[in-house]
């Protein structure tokens, strides 16, 4: 009898589902693929049950002769494996990102002659409300909030990037690229910079803009996104302050808050010992840090310490002293930074740091020293990647080129070469 396999990374089986099986059945006996966690977060579509319910709802389906576990977005490994007569796929993957996906099948199933069948994709209302439904529990505060930890647990690092905006949150969410290698990569998590929110709002970044604007920013981006928000909590502010902060964003739906041991009023790290910068002293950040463990509601929430003493040149026995006292006070992860161009001072933290910890989460942000890889962060012991700035830096002189094109011109035709169609614009909105 022909064998056929097909893949589902739901958690909920519609009509579509049953359609795909239905079609199976008249080509032979079926195995579906449940994918892992990790493989689901590669392909965008977060798991809200474990695997091992999905594995028993696949199994649960009428004509499903057997369910295996697929480890990977990409089917080369898997179909070698049981080398099916058939795929069956549905219809709606020929093009964008997994269109990568559907080539590499086609052409491991050339290696012995098995072939791809593609069923229309089923279009109804019923479906379409479900699809959402999915889409949307996605995005609702108490299943965003939890995604960071997990991610840490299944990812060996978390790429996280910034977003100021709802437009800057869908590029985040939705930028998918090909690795070169047949595979799949994007961000997995969104940094709210008080920088780049100053920034976008065309204020100095003092911690002028006041949380209430903040807060703001975030609900802009979460109505348009699923992806976990780490919060950039500058100082943290008064303790009385900070613990109303920690209770909003939890309730928000926002996985962690990063606060920095600096007191006064606030200077832009990378300025250094360049303008006066005042640290925190250890007592009182490592009570700031356990006023908002107290205040918390939740264990998916994190409240993350991040470190001055290698950017104000303390040295690295500061910065481990305060790391370890932060992690003895409460804090859920350690962010480490730096203003040097090279990662070795910041190498030098994370090696020192694993030899007593082996556990705590460490962030950090490679602005200054961009060279360095996220495989090569993983390989020290580094979480949790963020790459803070990168799309306001790159937005803002595009911007003004295209101001003093107009201007130079008296036209928009010199500008028009280095613009996004509309279209496209238009059509990465649509997409929700």
């Amino acid at each position: 009898m022909k064998t056929v396999y097909t893949c589902f990374c739901t958690d909920v089986i519609h009509e579509g589902h049953l359609n795909i099986v239905k079609h199976a059945l008249s080509y032979g006996k079926v195995t579906v693929g449940a994918l892992t966690d990790g493989a689901l977060i590669r392909y965008n579509r977060f798991p809200n049950v474990s695997l091992k319910e999905r594995i028993k709802l696949y199994e649960q389906i009428p004509g499903v002769d057997r369910v295996v576990v697929q480890d990977s977005i990409h089917y080369d490994r898997i179909v070698r494996e049981l080398r099916p007569d058939y795929v069956i796929h549905g219809d709606n993957w020929k093009t964008g990102a997994a269109g990568i996906i559907r080539e590499q099948l086609i052409q491991t199933l050339g290696e012995y002659g098995g072939k791809l069948i593609e069923v229309p994709y089923t279009k109804n209302e019923t479906v379409a409300k479900i699809d959402l439904m999915l889409e949307e529990k996605l995005a609702m505060p108490e299943y965003r909030r939890k995604r960071l930890k997990q991610l840490i647990k299944i990812c060996p690092i978390v790429k996280t990037i910034e977003a100021h905006s709802g437009l800057t949150g869908l590029i985040a969410e939705k930028t998918v690229v090909d690795t070169g290698d047949g595979k799949l990569d994007q961000f997995d998590a969104m940094w709210v910079s008080s920088l780049c929110d100053s920034t976008a709002k065309g204020k100095p970044d003092i911690e002028l803009v006041d949380m209430t604007s903040r807060f703001r920013t975030i609900d802009d981006i979460m109505e348009v996104t699923t992806k976990p928000i780490i919060f950039d909590g500058d100082t943290g502010g008064l303790t009385e302050h900070f613990v109303y902060t920690v209770r909003t964003l939890e309730r928000m739906g926002v996985s962690a808050i990063i606060i920095e041991d600096k007191t006064g009023l606030k200077k832009n790290s990378l300025f250094g010992t360049e303008v006066k910068q005042t640290q925190d002293t250890i007592e009182h950040f490592c009570e700031k840090i356990s006023a908002g463990k107290k205040i918390k509601l939740t264990d998916d929430f994190m409240i993350i310490a991040r470190i001055e003493s290698l950017i104000l040149e303390r040295g690295m026995d500061d910065a481990l002293k305060r790391a370890f006292a932060y992690v003895a006070a409460g804090a859920d992860g350690i962010m480490i930074h730096s203003r040097r161009k090279d990662p070795e001072e910041i190498l030098a933290f994370c090696d020192a740091f694993r030899q007593r910890d082996k556990e705590t989460p460490i962030v950090v942000v490679p602005s200054s020293f961009n060279s360095i890889t996220n495989e090569e962060l993983a390989s020290h012991g580094v979480n949790i990647v963020i790459y803070a700035n990168q799309l306001t830096r790159s937005a803002f002189p595009a911007m003004q080129q295209t101001a003093t094109n107009i201007l130079k011109y008296h036209r928009a035709k010199e500008a028009d070469e280095r613009l996004m169609p509309i279209k496209e614009i238009i059509t990465l909105i649509n997409e929700l």
